[in-house]
């Protein structure tokens, strides 16, 4: 493995991210074409910059999961059935980057580029290389998912669209799910408390 030489400075925690595009609003033409209802409602163009900006930022943390996920899955640390968990939660990750980069599209934005390998790999965030087993991939994971998770339902009180808090809602259900399946494949004990997601 690489080692990490130094912090990317672009890279920055889901809930940092998610917290400053919170601010924004997505239109209800956003909200429909993100939600896979078409073009409805983008009859007059308008100003779109607030939309994409907010979309931009949800794909940047999409990359990032899906990066995560393909590194754990070259380290060759992951074996089965650890590893077709890993790659269908990366397949999750890569239905939510082509939705958002073809809402952005339909906008009239441009979609942000995924960064490069050399990036996360150099990226203390994911850590790459302190991955000495599978287990070690398997945590960065699940610590991604937990913190997704509450990035996308500490959004959904901010959002002022009911479809936009909507689809938010369900982007924290698929990181919910992948958080506890981790959980469950490492032998962790689930929360014990009650409401234990978004705080």
């Amino acid at each position: 493995m690489s080692s990490i030489i130094k912090a990317d400075a672009h890279l920055t925690t889901r809930r940092e991210l998610l917290g400053g595009a919170s601010k924004l609003t997505l239109s209800a033409a956003a909200v429909a074409l993100l939600g896979g209802t078409g073009t409805a409602g983008l009859a007059a163009p308008g100003d779109a910059s607030g939309d994409v900006a907010i979309l931009n930022v949800a794909l940047a943390l999409e990359y990032e999961a899906i990066a995560a996920y393909q590194l754990g899955a070259e380290s060759g640390l992951l074996k089965k059935p650890a590893l077709d968990v890993a790659v269908l939660f990366q397949s999750h990750h890569k239905a939510h980057r082509d939705a958002l980069s073809a809402t952005i599209g339909k906008l009239g934005g441009k979609a942000i580029s995924d960064r490069s390998k050399d990036d996360y790999l150099k990226s203390t965030k994911l850590n790459v290389a302190g991955l000495k087993s599978d287990a070690d991939v398997l945590r960065l994971a699940q610590r991604l998912e937990l913190g997704a998770t509450n990035a996308y339902l500490g959004v959904i009180p901010s959002l002022g669209d009911h479809e936009l808090a909507k689809v938010a809602a369900r982007l924290a259900a698929d990181e919910a799910l992948h958080y506890t399946a981790l959980t469950l494949t490492l032998g962790d004990s689930l929360p014990n408390g009650a409401l234990t997601f978004g705080a």
